[in-house]
């Protein structure tokens, strides 16, 4: 299935108007190269003889994005005039897009964010950036494995989830590691069944991933204390670096390549080329 092919599909329905169809009873919509332009995947399942599920997107560059927790003024625009009726909060809490990000512009971004970082944390202006490394690397680990970020009752507000399973995604920004090792929490640890630590270098990209079951956690942090320190000498078997294990995880090999740094990619790239 080529994109330009998909893309064609999405831009014939968006053409038309649907108000007499049940397309709008739909879960998922697949946005086409414009922002104005979606089409149900049902539809574009029957289109595709080897679109079976969502997550056959994912690997052509498509990422979850649920109204519930992003919103989208321009979904909603088309999605009321495409139909003629309102989408409501009953209807749009079960629905969810998925899109291509700019990567490109998204990559020029990222680049000048760090010379910009850089620079004020030389002037000693900049001395905690925790928050935009933190949401970058859990946009990483989205993109890369799938991961489906949606409102909930929990202590964050969201959680992620793969495969139906909730994934605790940790981001460690730095160069080096530190001996500590990376902090997470005992009870997130508990309340998931993966946890997934992003490690992303000073100039925000990715030197290394690591993919553990939560359940190996507790068994072998068994010690009392709400938070466990995961050092790089305890975990780094199953570092993506070193261990093939959890390759059948990634879902989009292109976007770790492009988002790794060379150090990175070369140790990788036999595997997801």
């Amino acid at each position: 299935m080529k994109l330009e092919d998909l893309y064609k599909e999405i831009g014939e329905f968006s053409k038309e108007n649907q108000g007499s169809s049940n397309y709008f009873k739909e879960d998922f919509y697949v946005q086409g190269p414009t922002a104005l332009e979606y089409a149900p995947f049902s539809l574009l399942k029957k289109k595709f003889e080897n679109l079976n599920s969502p997550v056959d997107l994912l690997g052509l560059g498509f990422v979850y994005q649920s109204i519930d927790f992003f919103g989208s003024d321009t979904f909603t625009k088309w999605y009321e005039r495409k139909f003629a009726r309102k989408l409501g909060t009953a209807s749009s809490s079960k629905m969810t897009i998925l899109k291509i990000p700019e990567n490109k512009s998204i990559f020029d971004s990222i680049e000048s964010i760090y010379k910009a970082f850089k620079n004020l944390r030389e002037n000693k202006i900049l001395l905690n950036g925790k928050n935009l490394p933190v949401q970058l690397g859990e946009w990483y680990a989205r993109i890369i494995f799938g991961l489906y970020q949606k409102k909930s009752t929990s202590q964050r507000g969201f959680d992620f989830k793969l495969d139906g399973k909730t994934a605790e995604v940790k981001v460690h920004w730095a160069d080096f590691s530190s001996p500590k090792g990376v902090k997470i929490r005992r009870s997130l640890v508990q309340l998931s069944d993966y946890c997934i630590i992003i490690y992303i270098h000073n100039n925000f990209m990715i030197r290394e991933i690591c993919f553990l079951d939560s359940k190996f956690i507790t068994r072998k942090f068994a010690e009392k204390g709400h938070t466990i320190f995961l050092k790089d000498s305890q975990v780094s078997n199953y570092f993506f670096s070193r261990s093939s294990k959890h390759d059948d995880k990634i879902v989009n090999p292109t976007a770790l390549m492009k988002y790794s740094s060379p150090q990175f990619a070369i140790k990788i790239a036999d595997r997801f080329q």
